[in-house]
Parts: structure tokens; sequence; C-alpha cells
């Protein structure tokens, strides 16, 4: 899965597979959030127009911190 957000034009896109899949269909969820699917029907992705406005706040992303674990080889 990925996630982009773009914050100029406040779009809100999740990927279930790679970006390069073509849409073969897209239906209305609700206004303003839209669900792609490829050729087999299955959800390849979706899209949030206005992205703040329906999920109701600050979009903010935060990664969990990566901690390393070293060997003594």
């Amino acid at each position: 899965m990925k996630i982009e957000y773009d914050p100029v034009r406040d779009l809100l896109y999740l990927y279930f597979k790679e970006p390069l899949a073509k849409a073969a269909k897209t239906v209305t969820a609700t206004p303003g959030v839209h669900l792609d699917f490829d050729r087999d029907e299955k959800l390849i992705g979706i899209e949030v127009i206005d992205a703040s406005e329906v999920i109701g706040g600050k979009i903010e992303f935060r990664l969990p911190e990566v901690i390393h674990a070293t060997t003594g080889v």
C-alpha cells in the first residue's frame, strides 16, 4: 500500500496496487471520494478530493521511528 498527499491540490490517494496500474472503472463512493478498479474489478486505489475537508481537518502523516538492530558479527 502506498499513500500520497498533494497539499497544493489537497488530494489524497491510497494505492493498493502499483501506482502505474490503470483504472478500468471509477466509482464515486460519496462526493469527493472515488474508488478505482482494475479490469478484474479489484480495488486498486481510493482518491479523496478536498481531502482535508472530507477527512475533517489537517492531513498529517507521521512515520514510525525506525530502529536498526546491529549484530556483533
